[in-house]
């Protein structure tokens, strides 16, 4: 069998070397593919009691909910994190591909229970690790802390405010160094909001400090997060106190580049609406195009690849309640600059400048788009340390100015676009007017003309490359039944001990997986508490896509949804199952949750 598969990997990799073969004989021309606008967010909530006060009607909660209600299906990914003096409850970054996997979150958020003292260096620290492990590169990271600021520490405990202060320092030094803003809500409901220690972590991390002394304000704060760190603006559509009948508002589709437009409803009581296209034909909702999510605080409408034009929206909400309508359109817009080709620069040269919308590595042909645009070059001169802006002009299909250098400094130059409801910047380049050697836009190198006149050993490469590729193969398939005995896991388990003869339950107890390979037992889960022992035999393997496989060779019973499970040669458990593990040798049972 060992030699079928490896006969057959063979004729794959060979495969392979053709195709590479086919790909090196041609040449490829065109924008460069650029990342969308996709985000990896964690929502850090501090869930102590103190909160309680803060937060009575879990507003806290609601408004993450919208924030992941917000967010497209395309491969952005959300996690969570609840945090007294100690981690209570964590979600790992989940990629949202379907309303279910918003659903899931949310339900997450929902099953969130307030605990005792707290510790904000363990919430930040546990976002920034969740992060480091799950997160997409070509995402834009971002944490979003709600908390008041507080620390409550247990004087039981050997922790002292000290180690907080340092472990926070760290955490916000690698969220610094790795590029992670942090967003701090500061919740001051009794006055007791800690606004320095918020504001430095926001600062620090080129984030952002909001503050509300209510918590009906944080559906809107956390709209403007969203859509600040997307590069959106928030639309203010209306504000207007029901009367009980159907009330029409506009919603303006400004051009056909528009991805998805949320439209976000908030009121205290529910609301019924109604929504007619441009051509006044009434639209169903849910449907197809039409998205719709429903919360105490909230009515969100996300409409995907509106057409251009004027919407209406019907909305009879009851007698004499306040409603506030917003937009936040989605883009999957990038601004592109075209590259500088002088090779050195020096002061009184014009460097031409011209830049362009960008969808899918193509420049975009809409002049409804450009229609409304602003454009500025900002100018960093980083000689002096001044910031001076340009105004460009607005061609219809794009930008362009000039930039006459004043003197021989070096400059840091990016372009800004924006209109009422996105905008955009382009990578900042540099441009190097210093009088020394080799200055320009960006480093060259010189080659040798004799070098250049030498054809390009295609056939020498190809096969060399074919060569490697067999090479990694074989390796490839030695290296894969080593790692079959040393598989990872992914996500963690929550196990809650319950004694059965006084109904007793303990806190959950988080275990991370990512620290065993190929196979754990849940007596080490457990410590290896003597008690437990008859656990040695329950055992843990990773399964596919990020499942977990039980097996079950000791006398315990194990159940799930009330029926017994014959895990004897093992039984798949998926994200958010829940088994019942009922132990012989003492009257407990263990509650085991799968969280990935």
């Amino acid at each position: 069998m060992q030699i079928i598969r490896f006969r057959m990997l063979c004729r794959y990799v060979a495969c392979l070397a053709l195709l590479l073969v086919s790909v090196l004989s041609v040449t490829h021309s065109g924008f460069a593919q650029t990342s969308g606008n996709n985000m990896d967010a964690v929502l850090v909530v501090d869930v102590s009691n103190s909160m309680t006060q803060s937060d009575k009607n879990k507003v806290s909660n609601e408004a993450m909910k919208m924030f992941v209600d917000m967010t497209s299906i395309q491969a952005n990914k959300i996690g969570v994190v609840a945090y007294t003096d100690k981690i209570e409850r964590e979600k790992a970054l989940l990629e949202i591909n379907s309303e279910e996997d918003k659903n899931d979150i949310k339900a997450f958020i929902d099953s969130l229970q307030k605990g005792a003292y707290t510790d904000i260096a363990v919430g930040v620290t546990e976002a920034v690790k969740i992060l480091d492990a799950g997160r997409n590169p070509s995402n834009a990271p971002i944490i979003v802390l709600l908390a008041d600021g507080n620390n409550y520490l247990n004087k039981a405990s050997s922790r002292t405010q000290t180690q907080s202060d340092q472990e926070l320092q760290q955490a916000v030094k690698e969220a610094k160094d790795n590029g992670y803003p942090i967003y701090t809500i500061g919740l001051n409901a009794d006055g007791q909001l800690n606004r320095t220690t918020l504001q430095q972590i926001a600062a620090e991390t080129n984030g952002k400090f909001f503050e509300t002394s209510t918590a009906d304000k944080l559906p809107q704060i956390l709209s403007e997060i969203f859509a600040n760190h997307l590069k959106l603006k928030v639309v203010p559509v209306k504000s207007f106190v029901a009367n009980g009948q159907a009330q029409e508002i506009p919603i303006p589709i400004p051009n056909g580049s528009v991805m998805e437009a949320n439209i976000s409803i908030m009121s205290q009581k529910a609301v019924e609406v109604k929504l007619y296209d441009p051509a006044g034909k009434e639209v169903q909702i849910p449907s197809n195009q039409v998205r719709l999510s429903k919360s105490n605080a909230y009515t969100m409408i996300k409409l995907v690849k509106p057409q251009q034009g004027d919407w209406k929206l019907q909305v009879k909400g009851a007698p004499k309640e306040k409603i506030d309508i917003n937009l936040i359109f989605n883009y999957d817009l990038q601004l592109e600059m075209e590259p500088v080709t002088a090779k050195s620069f020096k002061a009184g040269d014009v460097v031409p400048i011209k830049a362009a919308l960008v969808s899918n590595g193509q420049k975009v042909a809409s002049p409804d788009l450009y229609k409304q645009m602003k454009a500025t070059l900002i100018v960093h001169d980083k000689t002096d340390k001044k910031t001076n802006e340009v105004v460009l002009n607005n061609t219809g299909s794009g930008f362009e100015g000039s930039f006459t250098i004043p003197a021989d400094h070096t400059y840091e130059i990016k372009i800004k676009a924006e209109d009422t409801s996105f905008y955009r910047e382009t990578k900042p380049l540099l441009v190097d007017a210093a009088k020394t050697a080799g200055s320009g836009a960006k480093p060259n190198t010189t080659t040798d003309p004799a070098a250049e006149s030498k054809p390009f050993p295609w056939m020498t490469v190809v096969g060399g490359t074919v060569v490697l590729i067999l090479l990694i193969g074989a390796g490839l398939y030695a290296l894969s039944i080593y790692r079959k005995a040393n598989k990872g896991f992914a996500g963690q388990i929550a196990i809650e001990i319950v004694d059965e003869d006084t109904g007793e339950k303990s806190n959950p107890q988080y275990k991370k997986l990512n620290a065993f390979k190929g196979k754990v037992k849940l007596h080490q889960l457990l410590q290896l508490a003597p008690e437990f022992a008859e656990t040695e035999k329950v055992i843990f393997l990773p399964g596919k896509n990020d499942t977990l496989i039980i097996e079950n060779r000791s006398s315990c019973r194990i159940e799930k949804a009330g029926r017994v499970l014959d895990a004897s040669k093992g039984k798949e458990m998926k994200k958010n199952d829940r088994i019942k593990i009922s132990l012989t040798n003492v009257n407990k049972s263990l509650y085991v949750d799968y969280i990935v």
